[in-house]
């Protein structure tokens, strides 16, 4: 029986060897959900393009020594702040902050985000609350509080979603809705704010390899080997997502607005259920030991 041939893989790139190093000289990002995972990455690549940054978050611990790390990697400044997207005043007061040190806003990224892995039998209201609550509704929030900053700008937002929604993922309700969510809010404010030179778009990562959400949310005790189905011969990296994000803010992608983009390695045409279908759903007890503690 002849070998079978080995897929190709597509090399994961460095937005330095692809895009003008001062593309974003003078410009500022607001982030939340900076301190860690995606955001932090979609953040070091725009300071690493010349923007200096705001990352906003919970844990102000984490997010001063991300800020310190960022800035050395860097060069640039990156301001730590502490705000939760669930208490709007807080939001507010981090723009305060970030116009006293840097004086304008030119580009949002709305990153942050809750999830888990349950049933809709086994997500109380509270729970499905929470994540509609730091998804869906901090999204808003986050556009309400820097919306006049961007416009004096003509800056744009990246909005953080997911591809979950676009099938039906069970033990992902909650996310599901609060992401369809945040797809719909991109779309109106591309429209609304389109008039006023505010762009707005949508970044859809699937999987990406070694960050905090893919480590909870991929079933304990699973062959990894099973996550590398995809087209392009491998997971996704904070880079693919950070690469993205360089274009959809750098001007040759000034006639992109109120789009969806997914960047998953063309994983969402090859999807297979996280869980054993329909066991998961027939017997939820039965995959417990394969769910991680929630986020």
């Amino acid at each position: 029986m002849a070998p079978t041939a080995a897929a190709y893989v597509q090399p994961i790139a460095d937005s330095t060897s692809v895009f003008k190093e001062d593309i974003f000289k003078g410009k500022v990002l607001f982030c939340t959900g900076g301190g860690s995972g995606i955001c932090r990455g979609m953040t070091e690549a725009m300071m690493r393009h010349g923007a200096n940054a705001t990352i906003v978050g919970r844990k102000l611990d984490r997010l001063q020594q991300t800020a310190k790390e960022l800035s050395e990697a860097t060069g640039r400044e990156c301001l730590p702040v502490q705000a939760d997207v669930r208490q709007p005043a807080t939001l507010e007061e981090a723009v305060a902050k970030t116009i006293e040190k840097f004086g304008r806003i030119d580009f949002v990224i709305c990153g942050a985000a809750g999830n888990f892995l349950a049933p809709i039998s086994g997500v109380s209201e509270n729970a499905f609350k929470t994540v509609i609550e730091i998804d869906t509704i901090g999204t808003y929030s986050t556009i309400k509080a820097t919306i006049a900053h961007v416009r004096a700008s003509k800056g744009a937002y990246i909005h953080v979603s997911a591809t979950l929604h676009y099938n039906g993922t069970p033990y992902q309700v909650h996310v599901s809705a609060a992401k369809a969510g945040v797809d719909a809010l991109s779309a109106v404010l591309a429209v609304e704010e389109g008039p006023h030179g505010v762009r707005s778009n949508v970044i859809a990562p699937g999987p990406i390899a070694n960050t905090e959400g893919m480590d909870r949310l991929s079933p304990k005790n699973v062959d990894k080997d099973k996550f590398n189905a995809y087209p392009v011969g491998r997971q996704g990296d904070v880079k693919d997502i950070a690469n993205a994000t360089v274009f959809l803010f750098s001007p040759a992608a000034s006639y992109i607005t109120g789009q969806v983009l997914p960047v998953d390695g063309g994983s969402e045409h090859t999807r297979y259920q996280l869980l054993p279908y329909p066991q998961s759903v027939l017997d939820p007890k039965s995959v417990a030991h394969l769910i991680k503690a929630r986020m």
